[in-house]
């Protein structure tokens, strides 16, 4: 089951590490825990494979060093304070533990925004690729410090998602204080865990109970399928495992339990980031002829769509959305949201009467939009 996780089938693995299992209840650090998983990824380092590392527990830290109650998320300010303070503590923490096994930390903070936006995504991907060639462990986080609530990704299982995108990873693996995604509620003693999910739909998103059980972190599992989504749309395989035993990445390599998430096959670079996206500016409702051209792999004809909704401009994220008013596609929009609106229903030859200008002839073009 793990033999994709060897050096040489898995040569980028990203390991997301949970606030829980980096910080008691009270605050202090779990130091002895960290160092049995800063020396599994020495080993692996030393087998030939990178590891990038996505870090919580700055805000933990920080409130404990502040004094600040609940955990430092009584307040936006309270976690963007924590997080000042953390973000040194923590970066310490790793640098120290990885420097005593021969390693180099290097501290990256990115914001949703960040890998949002097209360049600042594609310039932070070079940076890894600089970081790994050189020889560094990438210890990246959340920045806490000025994100606002409208722009946070709110928890790191779906930062860990993006970076494994941006850095063209192989595998991600989410420690956390579940070893899984189970058929049912965790607590009823039927439950089962579910060892591999070749596709996440309607029936694995029932199994969610959703909630962080420790209370600590921001994510709970329902945050984990959404990575796992945006993982494996990129051809990246992800799994779910526990953090609660020490040298947790030694233990997967010995089978332990996990739930295992298939990368899909034929995933593109470009149309995998606009699939993972976590900010969309609008919707265009469609009839059922422009579903059936959509899965076609035609593009989004202004003929085919109901209305729009939202502010939106061209070149923005817009989700395409079936009469059944699921979301089918994502996609860049070749109108702002006034004129899309316009031509809604209109063929080809009737758009530059509408607009009065040479118009475009597509709403999405095929190439800008990913099927969902």
């Amino acid at each position: 089951m793990v033999s994709h996780l060897n050096a040489a089938s898995c040569p980028l693995l990203v390991v997301k590490v949970g606030s829980s299992l980096l910080v008691e209840p009270d605050g202090r650090v779990r130091r002895g825990w960290i160092e049995t998983l800063v020396a599994d990824i020495a080993a692996r380092h030393s087998a030939g494979q990178r590891i990038i590392i996505v870090s919580s527990g700055a805000i933990a830290l920080g409130a404990r060093r502040l004094g600040l109650e609940k955990g430092g998320r009584a307040s936006l300010s309270d976690a963007q304070a924590s997080a000042s303070v953390g973000q040194i503590i923590l970066s310490g923490l790793w640098a120290g533990l990885l420097e005593a096994k021969g390693l180099t930390a290097a501290q990256m903070l990115v914001t949703l925004d960040d890998l949002e936006d097209r360049r600042r995504y594609l310039n932070i991907a070079a940076t890894l690729d600089r970081l790994l060639g050189a020889g560094a462990v990438p210890v990246i986080n959340e920045n806490d410090s000025v994100a606002t609530q409208e722009i946070r990704f709110g928890d790191n299982d779906r930062l860990a998602a993006r970076v494994a995108q941006a850095a063209g990873a192989s595998e991600v693996v989410l420690l956390s204080d579940v070893d899984g995604l189970y058929d049912r509620n965790p607590a009823d003693p039927e439950a089962q865990i579910v060892p591999q999910v070749k596709r996440i739909d309607g029936k694995i998103r029932a199994m969610v109970a959703g909630g962080s059980s420790s209370g600590m972190g921001s994510g709970g599992m329902e945050s984990k399928l959404d990575a796992a989504d945006i993982a494996t749309r990129a051809g990246i395989g992800l799994a779910i495992a526990s953090g609660l035993r020490d040298h947790p990445l030694a233990a997967l390599d010995a089978d332990a339990a996990a739930t295992w998430f298939a990368p899909r096959e034929g995933a593109n670079a470009r149309k995998a980031w606009l699939g993972g996206r976590l900010t969309v500016k609008g919707r265009i409702l469609v009839d059922a002829g422009a579903v059936s051209a959509l899965g076609n792999g035609s593009s989004l004809l202004p003929a085919g769509a109901v209305s729009v909704q939202g502010d939106f401009r061209r070149g923005d994220v817009v989700d395409v959305v079936g009469p059944d008013g699921d979301v089918l596609a994502r996609g860049l929009s070749e109108y702002d949201a006034a004129e899309a609106l316009l031509i809604c229903g209109k063929r080809s030859g009737e758009l530059a009467a509408i607009l009065g200008t040479v118009p475009r002839s597509v709403l999405v073009h095929r190439d800008q939009l990913v099927l969902l």
